[in-house]
């Protein structure tokens, strides 16, 4: 699908959209255009200095800007959505403009990719929209509804949408690692509960589930990778077992451990080996032919799939090399 195709990343001078582009280059340079959409011009400026190109874009937009939206649409084949507001403190306190950007923009992209030539939508799911407990969860379970639900108003227009869902990125902005590395100085890390786990996914492994939905999803599948869990103790000793660990509490719309599937999923939840695939309950082709099709069985009644009960547990040696490699050896690079 990417060869000879022109790519919109929303979002695209974030964590992920970096790391997709530096892919997508790499991987497929004969793209006719790769689109960057966000709505700083600073960060297009900084990756400006690193990513440019013939066949490179910049556009300044805000996904909450409908006309922008398709504006930059024209010509476009394939979409990732990466656009969104995530921290959960900041959208406990501005509620209206987490739901403006995580929702309404949600439905500004779709509806201009309705009106253009784009034939294939993945947007960028989180742990944290399988029964979310706070409001950047619960406008991520709506985004990623409204884009399941658009393959049911596509009409005869070739296009699919899909949804990927997945948890922490090791190394992002604004993620547990960084915070901790730059925690050690003081000789104390703060530790929420230490019961807390989290999944764990490297930002090539996130770009790779994104380029694989590209190229399988049918349309209306939320995508759910296996991937291993960690302890937010552990992590705290790979990153500096010197420091003393002192409990916190749990911050308000946090969880002990992150979901990514639950019980009520699995009536519609189908195992592809690498990934789970939850299909829509009401889609536009039968569970059966998807199973045929993708060599998938269906999940047990029940299964639910969350940070705590995952049998892939990263150990404290395990966490500290991939620290070096996913977050340190960034730093230095």
């Amino acid at each position: 699908m990417l060869s000879n195709s022109s790519i919109l990343v929303t979002g695209g001078t974030g964590s992920f959209g970096k790391a997709f582009t530096r892919t997508v280059l790499a991987r497929y340079p004969n793209i006719k255009r790769l689109v960057i959409y966000s709505r700083d011009e600073l960060k297009q400026f900084e990756m400006s200095q690193e990513f440019s190109g013939a066949n490179l874009r910049y556009f300044i937009g805000d996904i909450r800007d409908e006309a922008r939206l398709r504006r930059a649409m024209e010509g476009i084949d394939i979409v990732v959505h990466a656009a969104a507001l995530k921290q959960v403190p900041a959208a406990e306190y501005n509620p209206f403009e987490c739901i403006k950007t995580n929702v309404l923009g949600a439905q500004n992209l779709i509806e201009a990719c309705l009106d253009s030539s784009v034939r294939r939508v993945v947007a960028l799911s989180t742990d944290k929209a399988a029964a979310p407990v706070n409001l950047y969860g619960a406008t991520k379970l709506c985004s990623d509804k409204l884009f399941v639900a658009a393959n049911n108003i596509k009409g005869k227009r070739d296009v699919r949408f899909s949804v990927v869902r997945y948890g922490n990125v090791m190394g992002s902005r604004g993620s547990v690692i960084p915070f901790f590395l730059s925690m050690r100085k003081s000789g104390v890390l703060p530790i929420t509960d230490p019961r807390m786990t989290r999944f764990n996914i490297s930002l090539q492994q996130g770009v790779d589930l994104v380029l694989w939905s590209i190229d399988n999803a049918w349309g209306g599948e939320v995508v759910v990778p296996k991937i291993p869990s960690y302890r937010i103790v552990d992590v705290a000793s790979a990153v500096a077992p010197e420091c003393e660990q002192k409990i916190v509490g749990i911050r308000p719309g946090e969880k002990i451990h992150e979901e990514m599937i639950t019980a009520s999923d699995s009536f519609n939840t189908l195992d592809l080996g690498r990934n789970f695939a939850i299909l829509p309950s009401a889609g536009h082709y039968s569970m059966a032919d998807y199973c045929a099709k993708n060599g998938a069985t269906l999940v047990p009644p029940g299964f639910a799939y969350d940070s705590g009960n995952n049998p892939d547990f990263l150990s404290v040696e395990q966490l500290r090399v991939l620290i070096h490699e996913h977050v340190l050896g960034q730093m230095t690079d």
